[in-house]
């Protein structure tokens, strides 16, 4: 399996990033080609030393790195790219890698 971790930075106005994010980003992302599984964060994102500065996280699951390269280069996942400017005031950062369990 792989996946894309993607850690949405505390935004502006965090109402309307949630409000967005749940009416049309996730509708957006779930469209992706491959894609297996999504799921997200719930309530408040800490570390062991507190709060952090990160406000949602979002987990997207593929059968492998090259489903994720190919699912974001589809226009499906180039319009789910191309929104995330459009609420993420904080910014995001994007994580892509292979799993195992182990």
């Amino acid at each position: 399996m792989a996946e894309v971790v993607v850690l949405y930075k505390t935004p502006k106005d965090a109402a309307a990033f949630d409000k967005y994010y749940a009416e049309t980003h996730i509708p957006l992302a779930k469209k992706i080609p491959g894609l297996k599984k999504y799921a997200i964060s719930t309530g408040p994102v800490g570390t062991p030393a507190g709060p952090s500065g990160v406000h949602l996280v979002a987990i997207l699951t593929f059968d492998s790195v090259a489903d994720i390269q190919a699912g974001f280069a589809s226009p499906e996942g180039r319009a789910a790219g191309g929104d995330v400017p459009k609420f993420a005031s904080g910014g995001a950062d994007l994580l892509i890698f292979d799993t195992k369990v182990v």
